[in-house]
């Protein structure tokens, strides 16, 4: 009796050798997921997506269609990768002077929550912060920190996020009016006030 796969890879997709999906995620249509990957559960992989060797990406992730994850960037979990945004992972590319392998890359880590809107590009060697919201658009070319509501080119930060999506309104101390958690703003940067 044949095991049944408790993940979904449509058969126009690749899936290479040593790659671990997890329960429940779907990779649909044209996509690629490169040796080495790991991935964990409830993800959703949509059509013409490529991930880079040996990158890791955890739950509840959702990549939409047109998505190249480079080796060196890192998902944690529950990362919202909008319709064609963009990834690098070397900061100078010459055709002439090839940069591959490990060496060459630079470490890019999308923290958990934060949602990157379509056509966003991130720049390599930057983290983007949990709960952060890169607009549509927007080149991140330093560090998002959490919460940030980034927009622009370059993106700078126009506000502060909730964890649940919700702009914030206020100064220095917030109360989201959908979920109603409070936060605190110290030195440019906010937290969750427990």
């Amino acid at each position: 009796m044949k095991e049944e796969k408790k993940y979904f890879v449509h058969e126009s997709s690749f899936v290479d050798e040593d790659v671990v999906l997890g329960k429940g995620t779907k990779v649909w249509h044209f996509s690629h997921i490169q040796k080495g990957v790991r991935i964990g559960e409830n993800c959703s992989f949509g059509q013409n997506v490529n991930v880079g060797n040996n990158v890791k990406i955890g739950n509840g992730c959702k990549v939409q269609n047109n998505v190249s994850i480079y080796e060196g960037v890192e998902l944690e979990d529950y990362v919202f990768c909008g319709p064609s945004m963009v990834f690098t992972n070397i900061k100078v590319p010459r055709c002439k002077f090839p940069q591959r392998g490990t060496s060459f890359y630079f470490k890019t880590l999308i923290k958990e929550g934060a949602s990157l809107g379509a056509n966003a590009t991130i720049m390599c060697g930057h983290n983007v912060g949990k709960y952060a919201f890169v607009a549509a658009g927007a080149v991140v070319a330093n560090d998002v920190p959490d919460y940030a509501l980034m927009l622009g080119i370059p993106a700078k930060r126009k506000g502060w996020i909730c964890e649940c999506g919700e702009i914030l309104k206020g100064e220095k101390n917030y109360t989201c009016s959908r979920c109603q958690k409070k936060y605190i703003e110290e030195n440019s940067l906010l937290r969750e006030d427990v």
